[in-house]
């Protein structure tokens, strides 16, 4: 039976992405994440939420000049895919790779999408759904550091914003990011080479298992109780 026959795709609020993006995205500690345009995967027999894909602008000028080495912070259509997350519990061939098919479509259908970037973290994945769904590899970013603050009572918070000079702490290595790019607009030409697709093994699950926590079947997120648009 094709999937399309058992699940459907459907446009949701933060909220609602959240709910699911806590329970199993291996992220799910950093807690913020940017929303923008949020797709949810439902089962269309039980109405659970079972998948959440998360896309926005770009976060940041070096994500358009750094690819396109167009000196403007903003470019129009140029999305990220910032959280791809699914319930590990639900296991199901090409489950993932028809969701994120089917949310680019929807994506394009709202949007004139000119191009599509995201990221996967070396320290979790070589992200095989992004190969899986035809976007083009163009290597591992840069190595770069994060200033983690000394709270003084043996913790340490990352400082999101703003200069260090001044504070205590430490610097850390940030893990580095697995590049994938579809460029819709063929007047955009990146100054990325593209590489071949990483292989190998998992170095940690796609989703955070919470081997501690239950299946979701025992904790519906039912339509009833989320935020359309």
């Amino acid at each position: 039976m094709p999937l399309k026959d058992n699940y459907f795709i459907e446009k949701i609020s933060r909220y609602t992405a959240k709910k699911l993006l806590d329970e199993y995205h291996y992220l799910h500690e950093v807690g913020n994440f940017r929303s923008g345009i949020n797709f949810g995967l439902f089962d269309k027999k039980s109405k659970l939420l079972i998948g959440v894909i998360v896309f926005h602008t770009n976060s940041a000028k070096e994500g358009v000049k750094g690819c396109f080495n167009i000196n403007s912070y903003k470019l129009e259509g140029f999305y990220e895919l910032g959280r791809l997350c699914m319930n590990p519990h639900r296991h199901e061939k090409n489950l993932t790779s028809f969701f994120l098919s089917g949310s680019i479509k929807l994506l394009r259908k709202m949007e004139n999408i000119v191009a599509l970037l995201t990221y996967a973290d070396s320290d979790h994945h070589q992200g095989y759904i992004y190969q899986a769904c035809n976007f083009k590899y163009y290597g591992l970013t840069d190595q770069k550091k994060d200033f983690f603050i000394d709270q003084h009572d043996g913790t340490f918070k990352k400082l999101q914003r703003g200069k260090c000079k001044h504070l205590d702490g430490e610097w850390r290595e940030k893990s580095r990011k697995h590049r994938y790019l579809i460029i819709y607009d063929n007047k955009l030409k990146t100054i990325w080479e593209e590489a071949p697709y990483p292989k190998g093994k998992q170095k940690a699950p796609f989703n955070n298992e919470h081997s501690d926590k239950p299946n979701q079947e025992f904790m519906p997120i039912e339509t009833a109780q989320l935020k359309f648009f």
